[in-house]
């Protein structure tokens, strides 16, 4: 594994889109910082650039550094999940301005698979993380499933975890900064 996240660090920090494991479904990423990388992924996945994407991070230290303030009701659900949990937060900070939400908000999950954990940390910004399918038709839970096209289109394709089945996409939540919760899915 190490070899794999090495060449997929470099094209990270290069500006080039992966497509990798997650905690939850195979995803395509890019750094979160990276504009024109996060561009990319909206036309891979022929989706409206209206709809944010969620960002990985490797540990509640990273997300405070892209989370303006996390509000007590979040660290208490990040506490409390017992499956992958994305929280949308009010005031993120330091991201692509296209991964923000019409609202000014964006999501982040603190990610202990350890291939996704282990991107956040090498790259040490946050790793985009949406679905590897084109936009509107179903998400891979394998990575047989994932369309020939987006395998086509991304700049590297890990190695790692490709026997790996997953069975649903995480629980998202949104958290004001006056701890208002709303459940999205």
């Amino acid at each position: 594994m190490n070899e794999d996240l090495k060449k997929a660090v470099e094209i990270l920090r290069n500006g080039g889109v992966i497509l990798y494991p997650t905690d939850t479904i195979w995803g395509l990423g890019c750094d979160a910082t990276n504009p024109e990388a996060v561009d990319r992924i909206f036309k891979i996945k022929k989706r409206a650039d209206s709809k944010s994407m969620l960002s990985l991070v490797a540990s509640d230290g990273m997300l405070q550094q892209f989370v303006s303030e996390v509000p007590d009701a979040a660290w208490q659900l990040i506490d409390a999940a017992v499956n992958p949990l994305t929280i949308i937060y009010d005031n993120p900070r330091g991201i692509a301005s296209n991964l923000l939400a019409e609202d000014g908000s964006a999501g982040f999950r603190i990610t202990s698979e350890a291939y996704s954990r282990g991107l956040c940390l090498r790259l040490r910004h946050p790793v985009v993380s949406t679905s590897a399918n084109i936009s509107g038709r179903p998400s891979p839970l394998c990575f047989e499933d994932i369309p020939q096209e987006i395998a086509d289109a991304v700049d590297y394709v890990a190695e790692y975890g490709r026997n790996q089945t997953q069975t649903k996409p995480s629980n998202i939540i949104k958290v004001t900064d006056s701890n208002v919760i709303s459940i999205i899915r």
